[in-house]
């Protein structure tokens, strides 16, 4: 395969290589989670290894010594003390080809708070609501409204490639060209889907992640030098960056941006189409939810938080510990690996009365979907806000919005990155 050939790849044909990757072994991560968490609060050793899949840890994990926590107030302790269990380490795996830029991901301590400081006003609230309207126009005018005459979709079609379009814009890349936001998400996923365990797949995906990481990261240099000096008062993400500044009034450098915004572009929009897929399975699957929802779209809100917490899409989020801890009566020891199973704590019946059971009525208390802590995804309120103008849209743009009984229902797999690919609907 030449190098032309693989930055061609078509975006789906990537997605479906990282879901490939991620998909597992066959065994139900819920059941077995349930199964530790009632028999034993600790393993010792590599819980993952049995799924088949990576981890960000790479190919270390394996070789240090690992263990897992099931419980929600473990998992809740690992990702906020993030002194204890840090993330550095993934700068030595995925985070490689980020050449020591601003990969958030795999900062730590002081660095780690500087950096989130600076760019977290970018995604809170008051400025994500702003591109509400934005955001709604997209959704209706570019892809849902050109569907309405079939009658009938995959709706993971539009599901993978709205929230494309959506994050680009956002991210301030030109939009004279929109078919070259499929090309680089694309390249995006296959630098995540260099993440291989299988020994007949690791060079040529390793291969494949270098050639797309350097033409991201080429792309995506154009553009911020483009808008260098000329980004003014703009809303969008690169003119932010470029705008903000350290407390002793350093800029970014153009590495720092583009290293940034090539980090966010692999679960830009990924992560959205995964819970949008969830979120719809929930939506068709449960009786009763459908019309609920539809009649009542103050439900909406409770139905996205409910899904990530009943099936969150990172099911497990791995540390290393920077000094010797003791849990549970266990000793472990500085530099080991410690998975922290979000799949698991999530349902912990401790803390979520009848926690196997999907219920948007039940009080919502935190969960760990978008993680927590210092190293809480920072685009969470982007993707929500993303997800509950797509869901109005469609109940608005779709009337009698049902599932196409000619084809099997939706069904929810894969031990990391979950969700499904397809959801065959009608309308009337």
């Amino acid at each position: 395969m030449t190098p032309e050939s693989i930055l061609d790849i078509p975006l789906k044909a990537s997605y479906n290589v990282v879901s490939d990757t991620y998909k597992g072994s066959g065994l139900d991560i819920h059941q077995v989670c349930e199964e530790m968490r009632q028999k034993n609060p600790i393993f010792e050793g590599d819980f993952i290894k049995q799924f088949g899949i990576p981890t960000n840890a790479g190919l270390a994990q394996g070789t240090k010594p690992t263990f897992a926590l099931f419980g929600y107030h473990d998992v809740m302790g690992i990702l906020r003390d993030a002194e204890t269990y840090t993330n550095s380490f993934i700068l030595k795996g995925f985070g490689a080809a980020f050449d020591g830029g601003l990969f958030i991901l795999g900062m730590d301590g002081e660095p780690h708070r500087n950096v989130r400081k600076l760019l977290q006003s970018a995604f809170m609230p008051a400025t994500v609501n702003g591109w509400r309207g934005k955001i709604d126009r997209v959704i209706r005018e570019d892809f849902l409204t050109p569907m309405v005459a079939a009658k009938k979709a995959n709706l993971m079609e539009f599901g993978l490639y709205f929230p494309i379009r959506l994050m680009y814009s956002l991210m301030g890349f030109p939009e004279s060209d929109t078919a070259q936001y499929n090309r680089f998400a694309s390249w995006a996923l296959l630098m995540a889907g260099a993440n291989q365990i299988d020994p007949d797949k690791i060079e040529d995906a390793k291969k494949m992640g270098a050639l797309a990481a350097q033409g991201l990261y080429d792309a995506i240099l154009q553009i911020v030098v483009s808008r260098r000096g000329e980004e003014g008062q703009a809303d969008d993400l690169i003119a932010r960056l470029l705008r903000a500044e350290y407390d002793d009034g350093t800029k970014l450098s153009d590495h720092e941006v583009v290293t940034f915004v090539r980090s966010l572009l692999p679960a830009a929009g990924e992560t959205t189409t995964r819970t949008l897929s969830t979120i719809l399975t929930m939506l068709f699957t449960q009786p009763g939810l459908l019309d609920r929802v539809r009649n009542d779209r103050e439900l909406i809100p409770k139905l996205i938080d409910e899904t990530i917490r009943f099936e969150p899409i990172a099911t497990f989020k791995v540390r290393e510990t920077s000094r010797d801890v003791e849990l549970h009566g266990v000793h472990i020891p500085k530099g080991s690996f410690v998975q922290a199973m979000v799949v698991s704590a999530n349902r912990d019946e401790s803390v979520f009365e009848n926690g196997q059971k999907f219920d948007i009525d039940r009080v919502q208390k935190p969960s760990f979907g978008f993680g927590f802590g210092p190293h809480m995804c920072i685009g969470q309120f982007v993707a929500k806000l993303e997800l509950n103008v797509a869901l109005n849209a469609m109940f608005d743009l779709l009337p009698n919005l049902r599932l196409d009984p000619d084809y099997p229902l939706p069904e929810i797999q894969g031990a990391q990155l979950r969700g499904t690919s397809e959801v065959h609907v009608l309308w009337d």
